[in-house]
């Protein structure tokens, strides 16, 4: 990232002190300023002589300090997208979540409400059942009943 051979044009030139300025086309950091500045030889600073072979090797420096800058910046974005990216499927899990909850709760619900109304059929049911057995002894009863009637009848007969 970031190496891809850019096409901008960058004009520098070295003032009477010799420190770098840039005219125009890129900012630079104080870093990468105080780095270009560094002597490339450990002979210490070369002639004006020298300037072409210099101005090669600044450019050659300032096209891969440029390069490293732009994929620090390449990487910063990326981990940005990468933090949101995240942020965004958290919040998504999150609602999958709530809905999911939220469908079960009325799922269950609706399940309680089937088996509250089986619970009052059932309870109808049973509370029918006891009346009609009620009734089924009232009337064992009245049959006992004639029927002791009768056979004191037939005692008495007899």
């Amino acid at each position: 990232m970031g190496g891809g051979g850019s096409t901008r044009r960058v004009t520098f030139e070295a003032d009477e002190n010799e420190n770098i300025t840039v005219v125009k086309g890129v900012r630079l950091s104080d870093s990468v300023i105080d780095r270009m500045k560094e002597p490339s030889s450990p002979s210490g600073r070369q002639h004006r002589s020298s300037s072409a072979v210099n101005d090669e090797e600044l450019k050659k420096r300032i096209a891969e300090e440029l390069a490293l800058e732009r994929a620090r910046r390449d990487s910063e974005a990326q981990k940005r997208r990468l933090k949101q990216e995240q942020a965004y499927v958290r919040d998504e899990f999150g609602k999958i979540l709530d809905r999911e909850r939220i469908s079960s709760n009325e799922h269950l619900t609706r399940a309680i409400l089937r088996e509250r109304a089986a619970t009052e059929e059932e309870r109808q049911k049973a509370q029918r059942f006891a009346k009609q057995l009620e009734e089924k002894d009232r009337e064992l009863k009245k049959h006992d009943a004639y029927y002791k009637e009768q056979l004191a009848r037939l005692e008495e007969r007899a």
